[in-house]
């Protein structure tokens, strides 16, 4: 399987982005310290969804960083990305494994012990686990406590990522959590410095995690 760090895990987001400035956000942030980047767009169809896929790709690949798609299977294996992330409304991760065989990775939202013992037995590879904080981006938000986050990381032992609204300021509440990294949209995206942003995220993280 392709290896991969969920350290700093970017979902991106580009409302409000012309496509430049979007990729060049992006390519500022892997300068800065991406270790895992998810392309989210829950409003393009599978064909522009693709283009840009491909688009990415050629960023992270030049920065060795694996490309995930959110949701879209068929979008992912047509861009030849590391894999998908699927979340509890989207393709179930059994499914998702089934097209995508063993070797990509296959990432699972999960809210509760139960919900990631699922996502395990039906062949995930790592979770991401939250919100955290309330987030601005246009998802159902449903806050987790830290010490779900902490039960699942014992329980299950599968990499979990810490997932909404986090930033360097306020994730300080994980430590000693068990968490493998920080999935992070708006705390990145919507930085007028995207590579500091990113690299702050990653000083402070590796301090936590130490």
């Amino acid at each position: 399987m392709i290896k991969f760090d969920l350290t700093l895990y970017l979902v991106t987001d580009s409302t409000g982005l012309e496509e430049a400035a979007f990729l060049q956000k992006v390519e500022a942030a892997c300068r800065g310290g991406v270790t895992l980047l998810q392309l989210r767009e829950k409003e393009r169809g599978g064909r522009e969804y693709l283009r840009l896929a491909r688009r990415l790709k050629e960023i992270t690949d030049r920065y060795g960083i694996p490309l995930l798609i959110d949701d879209r299977v068929d979008v992912a294996i047509a861009a030849d990305a590391a894999g998908v992330h699927v979340g509890r409304e989207d393709l179930p991760v059994v499914e998702a494994r089934r097209l995508l065989g063993a070797g990509k990775i296959v990432g699972a939202t999960a809210k509760t012990v139960e919900q990631a013992r699922q996502a395990k037995e039906e062949g995930a590879d790592y979770l991401g686990v939250g919100a955290i904080y309330p987030t601005t981006t246009k998802v159902k938000t449903i806050l987790t406590k830290v010490e779900t986050l902490a039960d699942i990381v014992r329980e299950v032992g599968l990499p979990v990522a810490a997932i909404g609204g986090l930033n360097a300021e306020n994730c300080d509440i994980l430590k000693g959590s068990g968490f493998s990294g920080i999935a992070v949209v708006s705390a990145v995206m919507k930085a007028d410095d995207p590579e500091a942003a990113a690299r702050a995220l990653r000083e402070k993280i590796n301090i936590l995690q130490k």
